[in-house]
């Protein structure tokens, strides 16, 4: 996480016996400018680099390979390995400031960076809008901060997903996640918007691998979506984080049968009030 005790550093200093450099951010930041930059200016040696950050702009544009390049990657003379997850999140966007994904792709490949992909919004909502550009293969263990402007791309190292967006994440979208993260053990959603659509396909969802689902900051129609045995199939599930009332409204106070499969291998369950355990409880969960 980037705090502001970074900015106290001596941002002259030159880390001249740096070689390898890793910089993984859980939380968006509004500090690239201010500290990054300085940081990663600093490492004149750096031969690898790592580095998976969500950055909140505020009336600007997307981060592209113009911007990386001017702000520190041609100080890295020596670098030959640059691994990244970037994603720019802009807020009170002007539309006509907002770079395609062709504009996007194209700084990178003028600067030497071929092998990335990018799943952008080419139009504000609410004066909001998101972008999601990084290299390939995709080595990290997490992709944060997905929205739905997501295409598809293959993310077998990703342990966690975490998806926000003020847009309902529908079906389709997480069949293309079941698919791409085949590996994914934690997922959490935040999303308070209801699917727009109630209509799923006949293929049934699975996600073989997912320990843990989080969403307890979604909307209960998420709840259903990956509950219900006809849409999603969940057999490795062991931790789920919800509200009591939509875990009480989804399963029908512990009777509803299509939520009832899902549940049956849970071990850990967190709500955001306690309670006591009502008849058909145990039932519903034998494993805790």
């Amino acid at each position: 996480m980037i705090t502001r005790s970074l900015s106290n550093i001596n941002k002259k200093e030159k880390l001249i016996k740096l070689k390898s450099f890793s910089l993984i951010c859980e939380q968006c930041t509004c500090s690239y400018e201010s500290s990054i930059v300085p940081l990663l200016r600093r490492m004149s040696n750096l031969e690898e680099l790592s580095l998976q950050i969500s950055v909140r702009r505020l009336r600007s544009t997307y981060i592209d390979g113009y911007q990386l390049f001017n702000d520190f990657l041609k100080y890295l003379t020596k670098l030959n390995k640059f691994n990244f997850n970037i994603h720019s999140y802009i807020i009170s966007g002007i539309e006509n400031n907002i770079l395609s994904n062709n504009d996007i792709r194209n700084s990178f490949i003028n600067i030497g960076y071929k092998s990335i992909d990018i799943c952008a919004d080419e139009k504000l909502t609410d004066y909001r809008a998101n972008c999601h550009v990084y290299s390939l293969p995709y080595l990290f263990d997490e992709f944060l901060f997905m929205s739905n402007c997501f295409q598809g791309g293959k993310f077998n190292n990703v342990k966690i997903l975490f998806m926000v967006d003020r847009i309902p994440f529908e079906n389709k979208l997480f069949k293309i996640i079941s698919q791409d993260f085949t590996n994914l053990k934690t997922l959490i959603i935040h999303n308070l918007e209801s699917q727009e659509s109630q209509e799923c396909s006949s293929a049934l969802i699975t996600f073989n691998n997912l320990i843990t689902l989080n969403i307890i900051d979604a909307h209960s129609d998420y709840a259903i979506q990956f509950l219900n045995e006809n849409i999603t199939y969940l057999p490795s599930l062991e931790k789920l984080i919800t509200t009591y009332d939509t875990l009480t409204h989804i399963t029908g106070y512990f009777t509803n049968d299509e939520t009832r499969r899902n549940c049956t291998k849970i071990k850990y369950l967190r709500t955001d009030i306690s309670f006591v355990r009502p008849k058909n409880f145990n039932s519903y969960f034998p494993s805790m």
